[in-house]
């Protein structure tokens, strides 16, 4: 039995013995085949911390080892929960016991493919915010970290506005996670309130996500007690990574996702976070305009979104509008940019996003908005706009799309009644979503390239209704699509031809 920590009061870890006697031979046989690292820090598990009454973390036991990750997460139905591993994706793999085939907590990949997360926190950090100085970093591990310019990825410009909040950022090559909290005092010092964020630094955005009710029990800690840096000392001691020398390469984009994919074993980098009904809200929020969304992140744009504190719930949508370019057919989108989650982005991240040629982020400055060399598409709550006269078309909805939004909406319509009736949970919005887009895009683009290798490669307006599209509405969005792929074809539509 692994003891808590003294030194971690927000650290927890429990035992889950085998649930049967084959399972307890399954794992005894997988521990012969592949014997388990001795105990150590590198422990597959995640913090617990407090939750509202009646929630239980979701427990998932790790093939082999006999040990469960206690994980914490937003609201969720219990079904819903029950499904997502604390391991897992935005892609969710099902925990399942150790069996044939398997042997990894992720069941459908193969050897080749088989993926481990580790944990790789490269910093924590507490950043403050006083009156005289302004937002500083306060303390942090290691000490000598670069930590330039987080201070202000960590504090949204207008967090004073309001009580908490989270922030998804990038640093370089790591990507960040901090949590805001901002408390009344009775203080002249301090102008009667005081305004903290703690965050962490790791190569990837996948598994921020676990660490996300830590950092938010840690910023109200270090409001209430300020200086008692001992959970989070024990915290990255315990979580630390060991990185190449280099530490080149480790930004990534959201990655395409196979059909196949879907409802077993989600691609570890398609996660962030798993707030409940996070795309289910996007696509809400934005209504048939998703179409339009779709159409901008396919084409590989510059997506800016602007809106005020708080700015976790926009973050969100930085990593929903990166999913809907997904294609998993191979060989597509090589010549192309990446689509890039900026996520947060101030004043200070106009150098790197002068060079960047495609990125989704979001941001609480209004001034980017006059910053028009730096973006493509700009959205002010529900309104998508672009100061390219060229890009214009993009923006009228026609009626396929309004045909793509209503077949979408049934689907939904669909899931949720077999979920009530049924009680069928093995498909969530989520996964709706993502598959409608992904499928949609692989359609396109398949037809796309048995015109291009065939003998005669024009693009009729037959062909345009089979990818889902409108002959005469989408013509400008196919012209680009055309070009942005390099994909060689002579589109040919109302006796109007062009290459």
């Amino acid at each position: 039995m692994v003891k808590q920590s003294d030194r971690a009061p927000l650290l927890d870890w429990e035992e889950i013995p085998p649930a049967d006697a084959s399972q307890a031979a399954q794992q005894q046989q997988q521990q012969q085949q592949h014997p388990p690292l001795p105990p150590s820090r590198e422990e597959k598990v995640a913090p617990k911390s407090s939750q509202p009454p009646g929630r239980r973390p979701a427990a998932v036991t790790v093939a082999g080892t006999g040990w469960s990750a206690a994980v914490t997460r937003g609201p969720e139905s219990s079904a819903t929960a029950a499904d997502r591993s604390g391991n897992g994706s935005p892609g969710r793999p099902r925990a399942e016991p150790p069996g044939p085939g398997r042997g990894a907590l992720f069941p459908g990949l193969s050897s080749r493919g088989q993926w481990e997360e580790k944990d790789q926190i490269v910093a924590v950090f507490v950043v403050t915010f006083g009156t005289r100085s302004g937002n500083m970093i306060e303390w942090c591990l290691p000490h000598d970290v670069n930590l330039d310019g987080v201070e202000f990825k960590s504090i949204a410009s207008g967090s004073h506005r309001i009580t908490s909040d989270f922030i998804y950022f990038r640093k370089g090559c790591y990507f960040g996670l901090a949590c805001f909290a901002n408390m009344p005092v009775d203080s002249e010092l301090e102008r009667g309130a005081r305004m903290k964020s703690v965050g962490i630094l790791s190569p990837s955005y996948t598994l921020l996500y676990r660490y996300m009710h830590f950092l938010e029990n840690q910023v109200r800690h270090q409001l209430k007690c300020p200086g008692q840096y001992s959970p989070l000392e024990a915290f990255y001691e315990d979580k630390k990574a060991v990185l190449p020398p280099t530490g080149k390469g480790l930004v990534t984009a959201c990655p395409t996702w196979s059909v196949t994919t879907i409802n077993r074993c989600m691609h570890p980098e398609m996660k962030i976070t798993h707030p409940a009904g996070c795309m289910s809200q996007f696509i809400q929020f934005f209504g048939e305009h998703i179409m339009v969304l779709w159409k901008f992140a396919l084409l590989r744009k510059r997506v800016l979104i602007f809106s005020p504190p708080p700015i976790g719930v926009v973050c969100y949508r930085v990593y929903c509008c990166c999913c809907l370019a997904n294609v998993s057919l191979p060989g597509i989108g090589v010549s192309v940019p990446e689509l890039r989650p900026f996520f947060y982005i101030n004043i200070a991240d106009i150098p790197a996003l002068e060079t960047e040629l495609s990125y989704v982020a979001c941001t609480t400055e209004k001034i980017f908005e006059e910053k028009k060399e730096l973006y493509d598409v700009y959205v002010d709550n529900q309104n998508v706009k672009t100061h390219r006269s060229h890009l214009q078309p993009l923006l009228r909805l026609n009626a396929a799309d309004k045909e793509k939004y209503r077949k979408l909406s049934e689907q939904r319509q669909m899931l949720l009644y077999t979920q009530e009736v049924d009680g069928d949970c093995t498909t969530n919005e989520e996964d709706l979503f993502i598959l409608f887009f992904m499928e949609l895009n692989n359609r396109i683009f398949q037809i796309l390239s048995d015109v291009a290798g065939s003998s005669d490669p024009t693009l009729t307006s037959e062909h345009v209704r089979a990818m889902g599209l409108d002959p005469q509405g989408d013509r400008f969005f196919l012209l680009e699509l055309l070009d942005v792929y390099q994909i060689d074809v002579a589109l040919v539509i109302d006796n109007l031809c062009c290459s």
